[in-house]
């Protein structure tokens, strides 16, 4: 005789099943969240299980997402979405764990800094709330340790940091036979200011070969950036892999220095969270008919807006993830039509092709696979 927990069993033990599927089964959500809000498949829910804090504006957050979470490499970053009055919002975030933790405890960090005005970050400053799920999407970037073991010389501003705290610990965690030299030069506004100021110590601590100078800009005076001389104490710079995560000022000047010391750009590696200025577009050039093949829709359109403006507003839900066109997580199928790029201006072959959504312009009539 079957009891009346049986129907609940078979639920659980289909959900399983289900949840631990290569292929999404987003449609079967609702049910799915019913029994367990990790089997959720539309994107890897990650329950936040602790929130540190780091300074006056920056709290680190323990997460432990689902299990089929493909995990990560040192340097990258994720799409974080969080819920706020019925809205899915999506922002991108550095881990600033090791991807070592991850596979040990299941568990990866985010460390985030407030932003005026900044509708994502002051939220989960303000209103998140350790046992809440947030919405984790792949990792992403080309922000990575060098497989050859070069000398690392890493300049970091403010939260630029974080893809460096991970990096850095990584490298802590190897045998020391296979650490590099590494120096690091942070630049933070004071003393206070400084992320992770125990981590940091922690790993010059666990990695000896590490040079860890932090350098605060607001001195009471002319404010303290970087300086030649500061580049010049590097020893064999020229040899040295480079690795930039700061405020697009310190970027710039960090790579008109190293220019000037002749350090090859293919040394160079940099990262950032925002788009660069997208192309001046002739908006009379743009706009078309554009089909969305696999939702049978299609949509007339005129002006600049991008594929995933038009989705959107036609009623459709394409994956998507940043937004800025760094993450790729909206790269579909361009089966007919020309597109332009709306950060460069490039403009794509007719045929088929592989565009992503939300920095694609249609020119003409356009056919994506949505």
């Amino acid at each position: 005789m079957l009891s009346q927990q049986t129907p609940r069993r078979a639920l659980h033990w289909l959900g399983q099943q289900l949840a631990n599927q290569s292929q999404p089964a987003a449609w079967l959500d609702p049910l799915l969240a019913s029994i367990n809000p990790l089997w959720v498949q539309a994107y890897t829910p990650a329950r936040l299980e602790q929130i540190i804090d780091e300074t006056h504006d920056t709290r680190t957050f323990v997460l432990r997402p689902a299990r089929r979470w493909a995990g990560f490499r040192a340097g990258q970053h994720v799409t974080l979405g969080v819920d706020i009055d019925g809205t899915r919002h999506q922002r991108t975030f550095s881990l600033s764990s090791t991807p070592e933790r991850w596979a040990r405890e299941g568990r990866v960090t985010l460390t985030i800094k407030r932003l005026p005005g900044g509708r994502v970050t002051n939220w989960l400053h303000d209103q998140a709330r350790p046992g809440q799920l947030l919405a984790l999407g792949d990792a992403f970037g080309d922000f990575l340790l060098p497989n050859a073991s070069r000398p690392l010389l890493y300049i970091a501003g403010g939260s630029g940091i974080t893809p460096i705290l991970s990096q850095l610990a990584t490298l802590a965690a190897r045998p020391a036979t296979e650490r590099p030299r590494a120096t690091l030069l942070y630049f933070v506004r004071s003393r206070e200011d400084v992320i992770a100021h125990q981590a940091l110590d922690a790993i010059a601590q666990q990695l000896p070969q590490l040079t860890l100078t932090i350098i605060a800009t607001d001195t009471g005076g002319e404010p303290r950036f970087l300086r030649g001389e500061d580049l010049d104490t590097v020893p064999g710079l020229a040899n040295r892999e480079v690795y930039l995560c700061g405020p697009k000022g310190l970027m710039d000047l960090a790579n008109q220095q190293l220019d000037d010391r002749k350090v090859p750009a293919g040394q160079r590696h940099s990262t950032f969270f925002s788009a660069p200025a997208p192309a001046t577009l002739d908006a009379s050039d743009l706009g078309g008919d554009v089909t969305f093949g696999r939702s049978d829709t299609r949509v007339s359109t005129e002006g600049d807006a991008t594929l995933l403006e038009i989705a959107e507003a036609a009623g459709l839900s394409p994956r998507h993830g940043c937004r800025m066109g760094i993450c790729h997580q909206c790269s579909c199928r361009k089966t007919e039509g020309t597109v332009v790029n709306r950060l460069t201006g490039e403009v794509s072959s007719p045929g088929e092709d592989t565009i992503q959504l939300c920095i694609s312009v249609p020119r003409g009539p356009v056919t994506v696979d949505v």
